[in-house]
C-alpha cells in the first residue's frame, strides 16, 4: 500500500497532537513534516510540543524540525488545525502551490467549490473539486470537515432525513474543554459552572448542517430545506460533545422505525473499508442514563456517535441526546478519513 508523506499545520496544538497520536502506524500515511507558529520555529517538535493527550509522544515525530506553516513542505498533501484567522491564507497559499489541503479549519467551509465532507453522508460532494480545479489548475485543492458540534448532529440527521425528510430540528449542545484548545477555558469560569456562549458555534451548526445534507445540483449546493436552531454551552467535561436534538419530521415515523434507520446506517466508508472508519457509525443504546462521555466517546476508537434517550417529543415529533468525541470524529479523526476517502476515489 502506498504511503503518503504528509504535513501538520498547527502541529503543537490540541488537534495538531491529536492528527499525530491518529497517524501514528497509518497504513497510509506518513508524517514527515511539522508546521506551527514562530514561537515553535528552530525547535524540533520534541521541544516544542508540550504533549497533553494520553500516553507518549509518537517516536517518529519527535526529531521533525518545526517549520513555518507556508509551503514548500516536504509532503504529498496537509492536514490543517490552524486557527480560522490564519488559516484561509495559508490553506490557500498551500492549494495554489499545488499541494492538496484536508482542513480541520472553519476558514474555507462555507465556500460554494470547497466540499465540507462526511464521508458517510455527503461523499458527492467531492463532485465540488471539478470546480475547484477550474480555477486553480495547479493540482492543489481544499476540502474541509465540519465544526465538531455539526459533524456528530448531522451524523444522527442524515439517515432520518433520508428516510422520513426532517422540516425543523433544535439542537442544544454540551460542549467539552478540548474543544477549546489549551490552556482553552480558565478553571476559575467553569469550575461549578456552564458557559452558555461559545463565539461562533451555533452559527457554524446551523449554516453547516444544511450544506451537508444539501444536493449537489449543476456543479453547486443546493441547500437542506429545513430549519435548523443550535444553543451551545461549554460544560466541564475533558472530552465528549454532546447535544439534546429534536426534530420534526415531513412523516413521522413509528418509534421502531426510527430507531432501525439510526441503527442500521451503513455507508460508502464503510462498503471501502477504511482505515479509520467505524463498523458502526452510529450506535443506539436503550438505557435511561446513556449516552454518557466518560463511558461513550471512545466508541468505534471515537469515531462512533451515541445515540440515546431516543423518545416521542411533546412539542415536536422526537427527541433524543448524541454523543462524539470532539477532537476525533469531530477533528482529526474526521480530517483523517476525509482523505482515505480521497484516496480511494483517486483524488490524490
Amino acid at each position: 500500500m502506498k504511503k503518503y508523506r504528509v504535513g501538520i499545520l498547527g502541529a503543537t496544538g490540541m488537534v495538531g497532537q491529536r492528527f499525530i497520536q491518529l497517524l501514528e502506524n497509518h497504513p497510509q500515511f506518513e508524517i514527515t513534516a511539522v508546521a506551527a507558529s514562530d514561537r515553535s520555529q528552530r525547535k524540533t517538535y520534541g521541544e516544542a510540543c508540550t504533549w497533553r493527550l494520553n500516553g507518549e509522544m509518537p517516536n517518529a515525530v519527535r526529531s521533525l524540525p518545526v517549520q513555518p506553516p507556508q509551503p514548500p513542505l516536504d509532503c504529498d498533501l496537509v492536514f490543517s488545525s490552524l486557527p480560522g484567522d490564519i488559516a484561509r491564507e495559508t490553506e490557500g497559499s498551500f492549494a495554489n502551490a499545488g499541494v492538496p489541503v484536508i482542513s480541520n479549519s472553519s476558514a474555507f467551509r462555507m465556500d460554494e467549490d470547497v466540499p465540507l465532507l462526511i464521508p458517510e453522508v455527503n461523499h458527492q460532494h467531492l463532485d465540488l473539486l471539478t470546480r475547484q480545479r477550474r480555477s486553480n489548475t495547479s493540482g492543489g485543492f481544499i476540502v474541509t470537515n465540519p465544526n465538531c458540534s455539526t459533524i456528530m448532529l448531522v451524523l444522527a440527521l442524515a439517515p432520518l432525513h433520508a428516510a422520513f425528510g426532517i422540516t425543523s430540528t433544535v439542537a442544544t449542545t454540551m460542549q467539552a474543554l478540548s474543544g477549546a484548545g489549551y490552556p482553552g477555558v480558565a478553571s476559575l469560569d467553569i469550575i461549578d459552572n456552564v458557559l452558555p456562549h461559545i463565539g461562533g458555534e451555533e452559527e457554524k451548526i446551523e449554516t453547516e448542517t444544511t450544506k451537508i445534507l444539501g444536493r449537489f445540483v449543476n456543479d453547486a449546493i443546493e441547500p437542506a430545506p429545513m430549519a435548523v436552531s443550535a444553543q451551545c454551552h461549554r460544560v466541564n467535561v475533558a472530552d465528549g460533545h454532546m447535544a439534546a436534538v429534536r426534530v420534526n419530521f415531513t412523516r413521522k415515523p413509528e418509534l421502531g422505525e426510527l430507531r432501525g434507520a439510526l441503527s442500521s446506517f451503513r455507508s460508502l466508508p464503510q462498503e471501502l473499508g477504511l482505515h479509520s472508519a467505524p463498523a458502526n457509525p452510529i450506535v443506539v443504546r436503550d438505557e435511561l442514563d446513556r449516552p454518557q462521555p466518560k463511558l461513550d466517546r471512545d466508541a468505534g476508537n471515537g469515531m462512533t456517535i451515541t445515540v440515546g434517550r431516543l423518545r416521542e417529543d411533546t412539542v415536536l415529533d422526537y427527541r433524543f441526546v448524541v454523543l462524539s468525541h470532539n477532537t476525533v470524529r469531530g477533528a482529526a479523526g474526521a480530517a483523517i478519513l476525509n482523505a482515505e476517502l480521497l484516496i480511494a476515489l483517486n483524488y490524490l
